[in-house]
């Protein structure tokens, strides 16, 4: 069978695009490996009419009405290969190749976490990303933030609004005379020592023995697409402050002609509401590519 779409990837922005495409009567798979981006985190904040549910419960409802479609098929498995042109592409799982229209890749990104021992045990428990995700529940307690590079400095100043602010630089890049008084005139600490280690919930260790306690922690990972099927495909791969990401246009359609990409790998900054939205527009695109085909 020849579907119309394969989405790669089935979180949050796969699953909005199958959405519409699925309301369009569109046959649809979705091969997803189930490793969401948010696996770690128990509780999703920012998200209209679900502020503050189990992101795992999201994903769960969320692929429950999906399934209410007759022509939805969904794969629990892992894409190894991707190849092919408009109208026929082919997705290789193991033994098995799918075959489709147009590809739709949904597959997030991974994240390159500083490294500090105790990072990544924390990381979406008591270490996050993106404050207006997580910020509220910290109750105004003490925030620190590791430096990952200059962008940082940006994560820096935006904190105070959730809570006393630390700016650990780790020796990641030394600020200019501009950014440190603007620092200070937000009143963020700047910390040059340092991190040996994070213990406890939200600790942290510097170099000369000295422990500081905190609600939380903030920190912004470089980030590149999950997979490398986007680069097998041909598609560009373009640069950010962030890392890397898959090159689109308005449409959310790739460098290569049938091929569409949405979520987390093809867009800044990153949230679940963001990731639905953006998902929610491509899945519209790609049926209107199926309708009125380029000539």
């Amino acid at each position: 069978m020849k579907y119309d779409v394969i989405i790669v990837g089935g979180s949050y922005s796969g699953m909005a695009a199958a959405l519409q495409l699925l309301r369009a009567r569109r046959s649809v798979l979705i091969i997803d490996g189930g490793k969401r981006r948010n696996r770690s985190a128990s509780h999703s904040h920012g998200f209209l009419g679900s502020d503050g549910v189990d992101p795992a419960e999201l994903a769960r409802v969320a692929r429950a009405q999906l399934e209410a479609y007759p022509t939805l098929t969904w794969q629990d498995d892992d894409v190894g290969r991707a190849s092919g042109t408009m109208d026929d592409f082919q997705v290789t799982c193991g033994d098995t190749i799918y075959t489709a229209r147009r590809l739709l890749l949904a597959i997030g990104v991974s994240d390159r976490l500083p490294a500090i021992p105790g990072v990544a045990e924390r990381w979406g428990k008591s270490i996050f990303h993106c404050p207006y995700c997580h910020g509220y529940e910290l109750h105004r307690g003490r925030v620190g933030v590791i430096a990952t590079g200059p962008m940082s400095i940006h994560q820096a100043q935006l904190l105070p609004e959730w809570g006393d602010t630390t700016f650990f630089l780790n020796g990641t890049f030394e600020l200019d005379q501009a950014a440190e008084d603007e620092l200070i005139r937000r009143g963020v600490t700047i910390e040059t020592t340092r991190i040996r280690q994070i213990d406890g919930s939200a600790d942290v260790v510097l170099s000369d023995g000295r422990r500081m306690s905190f609600a939380g922690l903030f920190t912004a990972p470089h980030n590149e697409p999950s997979t490398p099927i986007a680069a097998q495909l041909g598609c560009e791969i373009v640069e950010t402050v962030m890392g890397t990401q898959i090159g689109t246009g308005e449409a959310r359609e790739t460098t290569v002609p049938g091929v569409f990409a949405c979520g987390d790998a093809a867009r800044m900054p990153h949230s679940v509401s963001l990731a639905v939205g953006d998902g929610a527009w491509a899945g519209a695109q790609l049926h209107r590519s199926l309708v009125w085909p380029a000539s």
